[in-house]
């Protein structure tokens, strides 16, 4: 499975795997984006930021996600560059229950690692039993729960090593350079 930045032009790619995962889960009776969330206006917006990643197995599209340098709304007493944050994880319905979570999830690792960002981090609706579960087994900790309006959100954190740095530092060596990412 290859894993790449989502491109300008591959907006409405992105925008159709978060409205069909938008779609399923209203369905089974738990709605969780709005369609501003997961727009085309909003998607477009965030892929020529840069923030989502496409995964692909062959030509199909398996899965998107977004990768956020700073979260002010879910995290906003951590420190400026101490991680990256994962949003907006969905899978193809093709695709599920084939690891494309787990293999987002591994991306982002790598991804903060490469950056020397010492925290990956994400939070999801409290309620949602078998997503938590899903960031459990994947190593995250729950951080802690907050409200925002009438709903609570779980906060979960892992910490990810360094490329290149010393065990148990998180951080790159003064003289390390990371290459393009």
């Amino acid at each position: 499975m290859q894993i790449e930045q989502a491109r300008p032009d591959e907006a409405a790619t992105v925008a159709a795997v978060l409205n069909e995962a938008a779609r399923w889960i209203a369905a089974e009776g738990r709605p969780l984006w709005s369609a501003a969330d997961v727009g085309l206006e909003r998607v477009q917006r965030d892929t020529d930021a840069g923030g989502y990643f496409i995964a692909r197995a062959g030509t199909d599209v398996a899965g998107v996600v977004r990768i956020d340098l700073e979260d002010p709304g879910f995290w906003p007493e951590m420190e400026s560059g101490s991680a990256l944050y994962v949003h907006k994880l969905a899978v193809s319905r093709a695709w599920a229950g084939h690891g494309v979570s787990v293999r987002l999830l591994e991306f982002a690792r790598e991804r903060a690692a490469q950056l020397g960002r010492p925290w990956l981090r994400l939070d999801c609706v409290a309620d949602r039993t078998p997503l938590r579960s899903l960031y459990e087994r994947f190593g995250f900790s729950l951080h802690s729960e907050i409200h925002k309006g009438e709903r609570a959100f779980a906060r979960y954190e892992m910490q990810v090593q360094a490329i290149g740095a010393p065990p148990g530092t998180g951080k790159l060596p003064a003289c390390g350079k990371l290459g393009a990412l």
